[in-house]
């Protein structure tokens, strides 16, 4: 007897959901698994014009000829905002495609949001579907402004999104309220809660954007707080609270009063060198951005930097020295281009102008033989060097991939050391465009809180594409060599760092904040940015002397 062969029943391939908590605004705090959904989607479908930015800083910039599809959640093509109906029919569509589809919702998709709609559309579709948690603004806004909803003497917490038909009685003895929407209608929120038996001197704070640098806090009663949210400005989105536990805000503010919180602080670096600088700045409230003025480009001529490294290969030097992370960039790439690996660095010394340089070097596979204990420099690799023994080095010969603007200062001391150098272009540092009119406006008008200098190439190139710095402008600059550049072109320097060190620079300038804010808390001022004021006098300089 002959047996048939089992045929497969065609298949509708059917995508899964993920409902994914985007948190309130500060992307740190996304959780770790929204972060790999994100970075794995085929689909991506928003709900807030920051979604934008989100994507990008995880993804990179969309290609639209490329994989992944990022679809509009929040409005229709019409430009209307969609329904919660409507957005579940764009999530089911592009379900039943195929693919990984990643629902960003903000907050958290369960509290407070469409995802209960759109998962319940999903789910009678009979696609598979997750919910990733998310942060919710509910208490995230409150705790970036210093308020915690409940302590050993306040245990209770109620949360009342705001509308026409909200009975303001029920909560005149809840401890603690948080308010959603409330910004346009506080006035009779708080006259209702005071008619029905609230204190007119009951606290009250109210957060905008919160958990982002540009968040704002105003603190307030229920008599005052329509009047007082009016001449600040405050706007949606916005978090709400009445409660005693608004008065801790004074004691437990932590982000709005960190050293450069809103400081709008311009990065003229390369784009291959800017994240760990924006990193750091956001850590200390900084609102970081970058304007490119420096290109790094291959040599025009590659036979220089190709001889060189067939005598690496072939044993030809003693010494390799690194003087910057686009060097030893610059070398790895050439390396992969003749297909060779670490193991062609057998035998020789290297050397590294910093720890930077080093770490960039230990990425590759290799430790630096020479970091500069003491100034991260060209200086402080030439004092640790040593010098040229013939009995001790059998050969007396540096190769020193740099860029094409770099100084002979280096080279002149080696060769005072006995040594002869093979001074090579390894790359070439070219001027950037001018960066948009706006960008060129706010740099001259004062609208830059500070600006941090990295090179004396980032000084001449920002002043070259975009003209200088209003006065008012803090100028940071990274060491002496910087600062030197900066004064010659008229700049005042305000900040240096201790040692030529990014993080370290960064972290002068937050010295630099902090104490103009001690200064201006103990004056009895309001605490505001150096673009809020034009000071005359001279600055004193926070760093290395």
């Amino acid at each position: 007897m002959t047996r048939k062969t089992a045929q497969a029943a065609p298949t509708t391939k059917i995508g899964g959901v993920s409902f994914v908590g985007t948190g309130p605004g500060d992307p740190d705090l996304l959780t770790i698994r929204a972060l790999r959904l994100i970075e794995d989607a085929d689909v991506l479908i928003t709900e807030a014009p920051e979604h934008a930015g989100l994507i990008t800083a995880l993804r990179g910039e969309v290609d639209p000829e490329g994989d992944l599809l990022v679809v509009d959640g929040g409005f229709g093509e019409d430009g209307q905002p969609l329904t919660h109906a409507a957005r579940a029919k764009v999530v089911v569509k592009h379900a039943k495609k195929g693919g990984r589809v990643v629902r960003l919702l903000a907050g958290d998709p369960f509290i407070y949001a469409s995802g209960p709609e759109e998962a319940q559309a999903v789910a009678k579709a009979g696609i598979p579907f997750e919910v990733v948690p998310g942060v919710s603004s509910v208490g995230a806004v409150p705790a970036y402004a210093g308020i915690p909803l409940t302590t050993k003497d306040h245990r209770e917490v109620a949360v009342v999104t705001c509308g026409e038909k909200v009975d303001w009685s029920r909560y005149v003895d809840t401890p603690t309220l948080v308010l959603l929407s409330a910004v346009g209608q506080i006035g009779d929120i708080a006259r209702e809660l005071v008619a029905a038996g609230r204190s007119p001197q009951t606290p009250v704070a109210m957060t905008r954007v919160g958990t982002t640098t540009e968040q704002q806090t105003v603190t307030s009663t229920l008599e005052s707080i329509a009047a007082d949210a009016r001449a600040a400005r405050i706007a949606p989105p916005a978090v709400t609270v009445v409660g005693k536990v608004v008065d801790l805000r004074e004691t437990l503010s932590w982000f709005e009063t960190k050293p450069l919180f809103g400081w709008r602080v311009l990065m003229p670096r390369t784009k291959e060198q800017s994240a760990s600088l924006a990193t750091r700045l956001r850590h200390h409230g900084a609102v970081p951005e970058e304007v490119p003025t420096i290109s790094v480009e291959p040599p025009r001529n590659p036979q220089q930097m190709d001889k060189a490294v067939r005598g690496l290969v072939e044993g030809r030097y003693e010494w390799i020295a690194f003087t910057s992370v686009n060097a030893v960039k610059a070398v790895r790439e050439k390396f992969e281009e003749y297909g060779l690996d670490a193991r062609a660095f057998s035998g020789l010394k290297i050397a590294a102008v910093g720890e930077k340089t080093a770490a960039a070097i230990s990425g590759w596979g290799l430790r630096a033989d020479l970091v500069p204990s003491g100034e991260q420099s060209a200086a402080g690799l030439l004092e640790e060097w040593p010098e040229y023994d013939e009995l001790l080095d059998p050969i007396n010969r540096v190769f020193l991939p740099r860029a094409d603007i770099a100084t002979e200062n280096l080279v002149a001391g080696l060769i005072d050391l006995g040594w002869e150098c093979d001074d090579v272009t390894a790359y070439r540092t070219v001027r950037a465009a001018p960066p948009p009119a706006p960008t060129r406006d706010a740099i001259k008008t004062g609208k830059f809180d500070a600006v941090v200098f990295t090179s004396s190439s980032t000084v001449r190139n920002l002043v070259g594409i975009a003209g200088k710095p209003h006065p008012s402008t803090v100028i940071a600059v990274i060491g002496p060599a910087t600062a030197k550049t900066a004064e010659e072109h008229g700049l005042r320097v305000d900040v240096m760092a201790d040692k030529p060190d990014v993080e370290l620079l960064v972290d002068a300038l937050a010295s630099f904040g902090a104490a103009r804010r001690a200064a201006l808390v103990e004056a009895g001022e309001a605490v505001t940015k150096p673009s809020d004021r034009k000071p005359s006098g001279r600055r004193r300089k926070v760093g290395a002397e």
